[in-house]
């Protein structure tokens, strides 16, 4: 394969994989369609083997080694997605296979890595850290390094999506994809343009991991001193030189999103189109939701990239997006201390509409009176315009609330 993948070699990578990993889904959701004033469509890579898009890449960057190469093994850094892609396929392939995953990688993630069989060393805090010791140990051991995005094999494996989504819609005029290192926007892109010209190739990238964006600006490789985001499929310090080279030619622009608005599409993807996803996979429809991207009218593509969500930052997530969005509150109120009071108070919340999750009744540390009792309510509403409802109707009723944030 040359340096930089063609067309010619993401067709051929199609043909390698294709009877190890699946044609995902392209669906049209037609709520967000709505709510954006778009044709949006997900192409739905968190129903791929493994998870995630990345077994595509490493897949078949395994299935061209030579004999030589697969005797030795195979070495590979990643904070997850990659992780399992390469274990998954040197499983395949009846190699063996060392993972250097950084301290920090959800434990879904890592389970799944060892499930496949692979060797496992956790070290650094970062992908960046991991990545280093992973080329020290390659070079130890001489095997194979399969980088997670700056390989042309790699990129090939993820450009046989844009070929997907060509053949699915081929009127699709904008496709949004998340970026991290540069793989798959470059191997899409590569072969969306080749394909398909007028179509528009936009990059998402977490805001605390945005060196990608940072180094197309600049025209040269730029670092990002610290990365930090939800979105650890995209968690990256630096881009490749190689994916950086092909993103200048494929990508017409890269826009930014916050951990706030990841996680706020995480569960509007969890409610709207009943799809459990990953941060990276929501980064296309948070640029959406916040306007980032100027596309309303136009059919576009979401490249929905993995759904390998930690459960218990999935339960936050959740937990956080009903907060924001008035549906969980907090309230405090004074009520006297006697008995039926809290039983009267729950009565008025029936009657507003008010489910009571849970119910704090504190005297010791109250700083009411001596006959009152400071109760706090963890209350479920049906939003921000029916959580002020209930507070109004509570003070009407002649209860001092104060509402805890």
């Amino acid at each position: 394969m040359s340096k930089r993948p063609t067309l010619d070699d993401i067709r051929a990578a199609r043909e390698r994989i294709s009877r190890l990993v699946h044609v995902t889904p392209l669906e049209h959701s037609s709520e967000f369609s709505r709510m954006l004033g778009n044709h949006i469509f997900h192409k739905l890579e968190n129903l791929q083997v493994t998870g995630s898009f990345k077994v595509r890449g490493a897949l078949n960057a395994i299935l061209t080694l030579t004999d030589e190469q697969r005797s030795n093994g195979v070495v590979a850094a990643s904070a997850g997605n990659h992780a399992q892609g390469v274990a998954f396929g040197a499983r395949r392939a009846g190699i063996h296979a060392t993972i250097v995953m950084p301290v920090g990688t959800p434990l879904v993630k890592l389970a799944a890595v060892k499930r496949y069989g692979a060797e496992v060393v956790q070290l650094g805090e970062t992908y960046d850290e991991a990545a280093a010791h992973a080329a020290g140990l390659a070079a130890e051991r001489g095997a194979h390094l399969i980088h997670p995005f700056d390989d042309p094999a790699v990129i090939a494996g993820q450009g046989t999506i844009g070929l997907e989504i060509v053949e699915q819609l081929p009127d699709v005029e904008a496709v949004i994809v998340p970026v991290g290192g540069g793989g798959l926007v470059s191997g899409v892109g590569t072969a969306v343009k080749a394909l398909l010209p007028r179509v528009q190739v936009i990059g998402v990238q977490a805001s605390g991991a945005d060196a990608m964006a940072q180094s197309l600006a600049a025209g040269e490789l730029r670092t990002s001193q610290r990365t930090v985001t939800i979105a650890d499929g995209i968690r990256v310090a630096r881009p490749g030189e190689l994916t950086l080279a092909i993103a200048r030619d494929v990508v017409d622009q890269v826009v930014t999103v916050q951990d706030d608005e990841i996680a706020d599409a995480v569960l509007l993807m969890v409610e709207v189109d009943k799809s459990v996803v990953e941060g990276a996979g929501a980064t296309p429809l948070a640029a959406l939701l916040e306007r980032r991207i100027g596309l309303r009218g136009k059919r576009a593509v979401l490249v929905v990239s993995g759904g390998n969500i930690d459960v218990n930052v999935l339960g936050r997530i959740i937990d956080r997006g009903l907060v924001r969005t008035g549906r969980l509150v907090r309230i405090r109120v004074m009520l006297a201390d006697r008995p039926g009071s809290l039983a009267e108070m729950t009565r008025h919340l029936a009657r507003l509409g008010a489910n009571v999750l849970h119910v704090l009744h504190e005297r010791a540390f109250s700083h009411g009176r001596l006959d009152e009792t400071s109760v706090d309510f963890a209350l479920e509403t049906r939003g921000k315009d029916h959580a002020e409802e209930v507070v109004r109707g509570l003070e009407e009723a002649g209860y001092e609330v104060e509402v805890l944030t």
